[in-house]
């Protein structure tokens, strides 16, 4: 998704008049998987913007047809890109990230660009201790080799199917997969990873800030690549901020609970909290 068809969605949500809803993806996923989000979100009266990271392609043929384009994308690099780009918005938007884009959408709330935020299964940040095997396991098939770090990795459909499809069923696991996967860039997990470790990590977030706005974290129970454990270490890491911070457990769900046919439960959560305070 090029730059100029982002800031063309950007001046579509300032013309409307609407409050503002940005949605960010994460990694081995495209923009395109919040279609049905913003499209609900705009039926309750939101102007959705569904940005790329840097050099997302359209879609996700053209994605493993160029894997390329994913690498070397850093945490730092694609906070930078959303953050710019929601600056560019009239008014504070609500965010709503999953994954890699949660942790993206903390670090924008972080900055003081969220009038509210919502976080799916965020990827931790530097504080966020637990270390779950099932997220090792996930995170291993990139990690475990360290060439991958400037690399875009795929997942092959095994991985998939354990890090974000574990809790549907083999043909819609085998569905999503055909539908959503692509590369990711292997240097945010490789960052993630090492962030406790590195007191200069990008992967961190300020979450004392109190232009912080209200925070719901939404934690998949099945999720194999960002468990409670971690969902909730973010939380307890946030808590403290003099705004609102809620946390919510999805019973069921897996890491694809934002594509599944489950989707709608959580897209109701998170709208329910968005429309308390935005």
């Amino acid at each position: 998704m090029s730059l100029t068809t982002d800031l063309a969605q950007i001046d579509a949500a300032n013309a409307s008049g609407k409050p503002p809803v940005v949605f960010i993806h994460g990694l081995w996923l495209l923009p395109s998987s919040w279609q049905r989000w913003a499209q609900l979100f705009r039926d309750a009266g939101y102007a959705p913007v569904v940005p790329g990271w840097p050099d997302d392609p359209d879609t996700v043929e053209e994605a493993n047809t160029h894997p390329e384009v994913f690498a070397n994308k850093s945490v730092g690099q694609v906070a930078d890109h959303f953050c710019d780009l929601i600056g560019k918005l009239d008014r504070r938007p609500a965010i709503i990230g999953h994954s890699f884009g949660g942790l993206i959408a903390q670090i924008s709330a972080g900055r003081g660009l969220a009038g509210v935020t919502v976080a799916i299964d965020p990827a931790p940040f530097r504080g966020v201790l637990p270390l779950p095997v099932s997220a090792l396991r996930v995170a291993s098939a990139v990690i475990g080799n360290p060439a991958n770090y400037h690399r875009a990795v795929p997942l092959t459909y095994e991985q998939f199917r354990y890090g974000f499809a574990n809790a549907v069923s083999e043909q819609e696991a085998r569905d999503l997969y055909a539908t959503f996967a692509v590369p990711a860039s292997g240097e945010p997990l490789f960052q993630a990873a090492t962030a406790n470790l590195n007191p200069w990590t990008e992967a961190k977030v300020d979450t004392g800030n109190p232009e912080r706005g209200p925070l719901l974290i939404i934690s998949g129970e099945k999720d194999h690549t960002v468990p409670w454990a971690i969902a909730h270490a973010a939380y307890r890491q946030q808590k403290d901020n003099s705004s609102v911070t809620e946390i919510a457990e999805i019973p069921g769900r897996g890491h694809s609970l934002t594509i599944d046919s489950g989707w709608r439960e959580v897209a109701d959560t998170a709208l329910g909290f968005v429309q308390r305070f935005h």
